[in-house]
């Protein structure tokens, strides 16, 4: 692949319709207009983190993803903590899509089953994901670009009626106070911003597809870096124009589905239905990314010798027609699909924290690898260095912060992630103690555990 395809599905995996359907209303709800200002400060975030995913990237272009950049920088016992917290975080989280996308279908199927649903969908995107990754960057560009469709809906809609100017939105944003609209605090809006960080999360897959990339070292950065820029763009954009064109912003900010409210409002409820069934097609296309993805992780740690001989034989099996590690892709769907079994709650809170875990990783990992030289022979350099790392890793203490203050989710999630490092680290120091001191992960075929 070059460029396109690896952006085609990157911003898959990052589902930009589906962020704005899922994640953007609970933004809306905690900070009312005041997610202007929130999906702005995130932006700025999310750029920061594009350009130390592209410089890590950029040097060790590795389909393994983050722990082994973590593995080339900072060693490999961080990396083999952090492919731990992957192993379960990656595989769960295609669950927590997928079950969401009942609610889009009721339109047409009042009372359709969540789990049943969920299952099928991956099911489907885990046979799709056993193709060649060019067939499969043709498959999800179709359905990004439905994705693409119903976004200038939500903008058209929007800008085509505006009751207000986003000037509004800067100077007085407000948000629901009981049953009356009120200024929306400095605090809230910040506490908002920690969850549209997560709304534009998926632009750093491109260095999972960055072994089927020709020329990655240059190419992967710019791909990184084009995928935050365009996902800003198809969240932000539209999620404006909704706030600008609402007839009623009490009622919207209320709204547990604004946007959906909104399309029957000014669309028609055909225009509704369509744009509901369009949107869990969106999570379909997501699912087969996020497999795609899921797949290569763990291809990845059967090269690198991570588990039982046989698993890591397994693993590493390449489909003889299609190229693809068949193996890995079943696996990867097979735990998804049983994910969809475990309680939702149990689901977040597995997953919530790995993201934010993740981050502040890559922030430490770029300035490890500028002082140690591993990233010195990478292609790509991010401008105005440490400006980057820097600002995501004060971001991230908030959202940290933020998380510590959630009893329900955010807390019990940043506590089942540390005992999921813990154990990593624990497996690693036994795999290395049987298999000698000297062989760590860190990176295809080096020194595997």
């Amino acid at each position: 692949m070059k460029v396109t395809g690896a952006l085609l599905l990157t911003l898959s995996a990052v589902t930009p319709a589906a962020s704005v359907y899922v994640i953007v209303p609970g933004i809306i709800q905690q900070a009312g207009t005041g997610a202007f200002l929130s999906l702005a400060a995130a932006a700025v975030v999310g750029l920061a983190m594009a350009f130390v995913y592209a410089e890590l990237a950029s040097a060790h272009p590795i389909a393994g993803g983050e722990y082994a950049l973590f593995g080339r920088t900072m060693g490999p016992l961080v990396g083999f903590a952090y492919m731990g917290m992957n192993a379960i975080g990656s595989a769960l989280a295609p669950a927590v899509l997928a079950l969401g996308a009942g609610a889009y279908l009721q339109a047409i199927w009042p009372n359709a089953p969540s789990v049943p649903i969920a299952v099928a969908i991956i099911g489907l995107a885990t046979l799709l994901g056993v193709l060649n990754i060019r067939t499969n960057a043709v498959v999800t560009g179709g359905f990004l670009a439905l994705e693409v469709v119903v976004l200038i809906v939500l903008a058209t809609l929007g800008f085509s009626h505006p009751e207000r100017g986003a000037g509004e939105f800067i100077v007085h944003p407000v948000a629901l106070s009981g049953q009356v609209l009120a200024s929306a605090p400095i605090a809230t809006i910040g506490l908002a911003t920690a969850v549209a960080i997560f709304a534009y999360n998926g632009f750093g897959a491109a260095v999972y597809f960055s072994e089927e990339m020709v020329g990655a070292p240059h190419r992967v950065a710019r791909t990184i870096v084009l995928a935050l820029l365009l996902t800003v763009a198809f969240e932000f954009i539209p999620t404006a124009a909704v706030l600008m064109g609402a007839p009623d912003l009490k009622q919207l900010v209320a709204s547990a589905n604004p946007f959906s409210d909104f399309v029957t409002l000014r669309g028609g409820r055909a225009l509704g239905v369509a744009v509901n069934l369009a949107v869990a097609l969106a999570i379909l296309n997501a699912m087969i990314a996020i497999l795609l993805v899921n797949a290569r992780f763990f291809y990845s740690s059967g090269r690198d010798r991570a588990w039982a001989a046989p698993v890591n034989a397994a693993l590493t099996r390449l489909h003889g027609r299609f190229g693809s590690p068949w193996v890995a892709t079943l696996l990867a769907g097979a735990i998804a699909m049983a994910s969809c079994l475990l309680p939702f709650h149990l689901l977040l809170v597995l997953t919530g924290a790995t993201v934010v875990v993740m981050y502040a990783l890559l922030c430490v990992g770029v300035i490890v690898g500028r002082r140690n030289g591993t990233t010195a022979h990478g292609a790509y350099r991010m401008p105005l260095y440490p400006v980057a790392p820097v600002v995501g890793l004060v971001a991230l203490a908030y959202v940290l912060y933020a998380n510590w203050l959630d009893p329900d989710v955010g807390r019990p999630s940043l506590i089942a992630t540390a005992v999921i490092a813990a154990l990593a680290i624990l497996y690693c120091a036994v795999m290395r103690h049987r298999r000698g001191p000297t062989r760590a992960v860190s990176g295809p075929a080096e020194e595997p555990i």
